[in-house]
């Protein structure tokens, strides 16, 4: 009976998968228009005008919107193996891959670990939530590593090492993983193919890290939790504006610098809450490392200048690797994430614009979009510390002592 309702399980989830995914590929091949602004834009303006580039041997040095690590140069090349098709169209059949490789990737932890296909069933209903946003950046490719990564490090730790330093030079965030990890040929594998990737691509092409300058120079995007200032601030006289600027639609104006700083602070903050974590838990299981990789990268995404849509592509493949194990106490966070992804299409692309004009509509899709986000960092954060750190019990009390018999005294009459 057990094997009957797993097969049929698993059949329901094939079918959900091919009829999402097709739904997707008719949105980015534009067979039907999503609503909102067109997103496959990236694809065939930014990363085919990247690919042009760097088919000449070198990286897009001169182009602030290349924010990106050495090795997502692969990610932007990868349609060249299609050579049949145009760009856009190859590119779009990568991603898809991409997610294909994800699905059997939690189908195989699913089944060894229990035959629990809960993991698999969060990134079937998790991704197209996000719309076509997902087949249109490169963000799917690198959770493909990185989930990869997650569920490789219980059995095979040099290999999960090795995804993660490629992961980390294909985007950075997949070095979140390693906060969870404590073998430590899983680091050694990681830092030396990290550098290995690192120095190839320096020898090789002119400008791999180029993209340092860039990012350090963003400001505050639409989206992000420290936006709510300003759009909040432009409805009483906020001086400031809203332009496109270093590849995404930041804010400027005054206040703008003090609230980026803030937002570094509070990501500082949130990281060293990770490092006390991570000094004192002394319970570590198989699940651990998937659990601390999703609460870190929630930190990182909550608290970070940006938030982009593709952002929570990266944060529903940790909450299906989590849920891939049955002991994983990650299931209140996934649910957050999903829901999550649902009230971000809705602000981006469906009322981007609202967004943009700080709109009540637009305002409201980002305060519930990024409640959701700080509430489930904050319930993840308290779940991973209550399955690790042990609690502190008080020394037991000292048992009372015996009172001394009092002396007799006699009276002589």
């Amino acid at each position: 009976m057990e094997t009957t309702a797993w097969r049929r399980s698993l059949t329901g989830l094939l079918l959900t998968w091919g009829v999402t995914r097709l739904l997707l590929l008719l949105w980015v091949y534009k067979v039907y228009v999503f609503p909102g602004p067109d997103v496959t834009s990236d694809v065939s303006v930014i990363y085919q005008g990247w690919y042009d580039v760097l088919r000449t041997g070198t990286f897009p040095q001169s182009d602030v919107t290349w924010q990106y690590p050495p090795a997502a140069a692969l990610a932007i090349l990868s349609p060249a193996l299609l050579p049949f098709l145009e760009y856009t169209q190859a590119f779009f059949l990568m991603a898809f891959a991409a997610d294909l490789v994800v699905l059997l990737l939690l189908l195989y932890a699913g089944r060894r670990d229990g035959r629990r296909l809960r993991g698999a069933w969060v990134w079937v209903a998790g991704v197209p939530l996000l719309g076509p946003t997902v087949y249109s950046r490169y963000d799917v490719m690198v959770t493909a590593v990185a989930v990869a990564a997650v569920l490789a490090a219980a059995r095979h730790p040099k290999v999960a090492g090795a995804l993660v330093g490629f992961g980390a030079m294909l985007k950075v965030w997949p070095a979140l993983i390693l906060v969870g990890v404590r073998r430590r040929s899983v680091w050694a594998s990681a830092v030396v193919t990290a550098l290995v990737v690192a120095g190839v691509f320096s020898v090789a092409m002119p400008g791999a890290f180029a993209f340092l300058t860039f990012q350090r120079e963003r400001g505050t995007e639409v989206e992000s939790l420290g936006s709510l200032v300003f759009h909040i601030a432009r409805h009483h006289g906020w001086a400031g504006s809203v332009s496109l600027n270093y590849g995404s639609v930041e804010f400027l104006g005054p206040w703008v610098t003090a609230v980026s700083t803030a937002a570094l602070a509070l990501t500082g903050m949130a990281f060293g809450l990770l490092l006390l974590w991570r000094l004192t838990a002394t319970r570590f299981e198989a699940h651990t490392a998937a659990d601390a990789a999703l609460v870190a990268v929630l930190m990182f995404t909550t608290t970070s200048r940006v938030i982009s849509p593709q952002y929570m592509v990266w944060l529903v493949g940790l909450a299906a690797a989590c849920l891939c194990f049955r002991a994983s106490r990650m299931g209140i966070p996934a649910v957050l994430v999903l829901v999550a992804c649902f009230v971000t299409v809705l602000e981006f692309p469906i009322w981007f614009a609202d967004v943009v004009g700080s709109t009540p509509r637009g305002i409201g899709l980002l305060l519930v979009r990024n409640g959701l986000l700080v509430l489930a960092t904050v319930i993840g954060m308290r779940e991973l510390w209550q399955a690790t750190v042990p609690k502190r019990t008080p020394p037991p009390p000292v048992p009372d002592q015996p009172a001394a018999p009092a002396r007799e005294t006699s009276t002589s009459p």
